[in-house]
């Protein structure tokens, strides 16, 4: 178990090494625990949290609760592509977080595609 958390923590590492998130294209970091999952978009400039969303959100907690695990990503998803609309933001970079590019991240990546985020 422990083998499998540094290999995650090494990945993410290797990627932030080349992911830099800035005010006109902020990065879109993604957080996966085994019930939920968190999305934040981030400006690394000013080391600020633009715009944020979960499975834990009261927009989305009575919808997803009969839901499979990655159809909630995906409309967590959903929700941070109409927040950064909102917030005027319509391109970011990709930060997977280590994880596979597959399953509930991929999910969170297309439900933010479908309203409109350009990665």
């Amino acid at each position: 178990m422990l083998k499998k958390i540094v290999g995650r923590l090494r990945r993410k590492m290797r990627i932030r090494k080349k992911i830099r998130g800035t005010a006109s294209r902020p990065r879109m970091s993604v957080r996966r625990s085994l019930k939920n999952i968190y999305v934040q978009v981030i400006d690394d400039d000013r080391g600020v949290t633009l715009v944020s969303a979960s499975s834990l959100d009261r927009e989305l907690k009575d919808k997803t609760s009969e839901l499979e695990k990655k159809a909630v990503a995906k409309e967590v998803g959903k929700l941070i592509g109409r927040r950064c609309k909102q917030a005027g933001i319509t391109k970011v970079v990709f930060d997977r977080g280590g994880y596979k590019y597959h399953g509930r991240v991929a999910a969170v990546a297309d439900g933010a595609r479908e309203e409109g985020l350009e990665f």
